[in-house]
């Protein structure tokens, strides 16, 4: 076993094997370890995420160490059989590839065993691997597809996996399937779960009836809340958040919520709000609403006026981070801030909002949780109860403004080694432009001089962290962010420390980016 630094909060585990890999993911869950919140396994990998309070990176690993692996993986008990048409626009290029006829390739597919052995790229996209190994390894397409069909079968590497919505992807295609992969209707949304046995079976030739899709029609309880406010006019983006979405990785959902959690938290202790309460994230100010009913609001994150036209007719504006009563008849709109990037509304006693797998956040890689708000939604009154209303909230000094050089903070790893020693230096030697190719995903920056890599191969997907740094072939970063991938396949040189998540959430397209060095690369091994 290799130990890697990623953040504060987690470091990741290399192993030899996929079989490895598995066996030492079962041993911790069972095991139970003082402090693990939550483990990403991969392909030859577990990033393990822990609490700072009550442990460290050191008395892990040393625990860790003390573990035998063994060889046998304890699989679920659960099989499945999924039905596949083997007619992918792949499957004579995979063929080929293979040195095999397109019937031979179909009959290694489907009379090998396979068993999901994580779950990562989307939600309920899991990567199945087969004991049996019916094929060499299988390259993924050289330029990849804009938008493949959901159930879709696709081969890469050593992998079979079915894709559970329609979405880009380089994985060959070599059939479809009408099973739903990812359904928010079944109690588990995710059909493949990590160990479970899936075995494929032919029906290409069977007689199928087609059929239009069905709309899922659901049925719509009405609001039992008031009507808080309608929107008059949009922002670039009006999200609903919270704090994010825990411990669901296993079905490859990710944490999303506030991207400035600070901020968020701040709002609400201005309404006296309990500080998980769900809040607006509003990009680059713009919202304009009209109340419907008395209530207070504040607005913080990104330093903004907040414009207020009182129903008598009379008008004026109020700083951010201040409680703002209003009454029915009101007009509020958020002024495009003159520092920061982002904006949190919050309302006394919170908003009704319907949460999904424990959260009222929106993912907007995952597209989960509640719609993004669009001109002429309707906010409703939620029933929070409200206690310890703080007066002491202050706007964050210094938010960047466009045009600014920000400096951040980074942990190295785990992937540094990968990269030549002159470009490990130029990241923190030269400024990095935030280019307008930047959302809740993650920043794209860009450099004079784009960092190489010494290690050229390709990389087995591996978990990432929010504010890791992953270097594409381009050499130009992606820094990541809440709504990022679970798993990722190109090399992260290092990571954003945690406690400028925050700052990262405010920095607008057309600042410039210097990283500083905080924690050196660590890595060492299971002797």
């Amino acid at each position: 076993m290799r130990f890697l630094s990623v953040n504060a909060d987690c470091f990741l585990i290399e192993l030899a094997s996929l079989e490895e890999t598995l066996a030492l993911y079962n041993k911790l869950h069972t095991m139970q370890l003082n402090g693990i919140k939550d483990l990403v396994p991969a392909a030859k990998t577990i990033l393990v995420f822990f609490n700072e309070i009550e442990t460290t990176f050191k008395t892990l690993v040393a625990s860790i160490q003390t573990v035998k692996i063994g060889s046998g993986v304890e699989r679920n008990v659960q099989e499945l059989i999924i039905p596949i048409c083997y007619t992918g626009e792949d499957l004579a290029q995979v063929a080929e590839l293979q040195g095999l006829s397109i019937a031979d390739v179909i009959l290694k597919h489907r009379q090998s065993v396979w068993n999901v052995a994580f779950i990562g790229f989307a939600p309920g996209f899991a990567y199945m691997s087969s004991p049996d190994r019916p094929f060499t390894d299988i390259p993924r397409l050289a330029v990849p597809r804009k938008k493949i069909p959901s159930g879709s079968l696709g081969l890469a590497g050593q992998y079979s996996g079915i894709y559970p919505k329609d979405s880009p992807g380089g994985w060959q295609l070599i059939g479809t399937t009408a099973e739903k992969m990812w359904d928010l209707e079944r109690k588990n949304p995710a059909l493949l779960l990590p160990g479970m046995t899936v075995h494929f079976e032919d029906v290409t030739h069977q007689p199928t009836t087609v059929s239009v899709a069905q709309q899922v029609t659901r049925t719509v309880e009405p609001k039992q809340s008031m009507p808080l406010f309608t929107v008059t006019a949009p922002s670039l983006q009006m999200l609903i958040q919270d704090e994010g979405r825990f411990n669901q990785t296993k079905i490859g959902v990710g944490v999303a919520g506030a991207m400035d959690v600070s901020a968020m938290h701040s709002a609400n202790r201005i309404v006296g709000n309990p500080t998980p309460t769900p809040v607006i994230e509003v990009l680059n100010g713009g919202l304009k609403a009209k109340m419907h009913q008395s209530a207070v609001i504040a607005v913080t994150g990104a330093i903004s006026n907040i414009h207020v036209k009182f129903s008598d007719g009379q008008k004026t504006d109020f700083e951010s981070y201040q409680a703002i009563a209003l009454d029915e008849g009101d007009e509020f709109q958020i002024q495009a801030p003159t520092a920061g990037l982002r904006n949190y509304l919050a309302i006394r006693g919170g908003i009704d909002v319907q949460p999904v797998l424990n959260s009222a956040s929106f993912d907007s890689l995952a597209i989960l949780g509640p719609e993004p708000l669009k001109m002429g939604d309707t906010v409703y009154q939620g029933q929070v109860e409200v206690s310890n209303i703080s007066v002491t909230e202050v706007a964050k000094l210094n938010l960047p403004k466009i045009g600014d050089v920000v400096e951040l903070d980074i942990v190295m790893g785990p992937r540094t080694d990968w990269f030549e020693a002159e470009s490990i230096e130029r990241l923190c030697q030269q400024a990095w432009l935030v280019t307008n190719e930047s959302n809740r995903v993650g920043l794209r920056l860009s450099g004079e001089q784009p960092l190489k890599r010494k290690i050229t191969h390709e990389l087995e997907s591996e978990g990432t962290c929010i504010g890791a740094l992953q270097i594409p072939p381009s050499g130009q970063p992606v820094l990541f962010m809440n709504d990022h991938p679970l798993t990722g396949g190109y090399p992260v040189i290092a990571a954003v420390a945690k406690h400028h998540w925050d700052l990262v959430a405010q920095i607008p397209a057309g600042c410039q980016i210097k990283f500083k060095k905080m924690t050196e690369f660590t890595d060492f091994e299971n002797e």
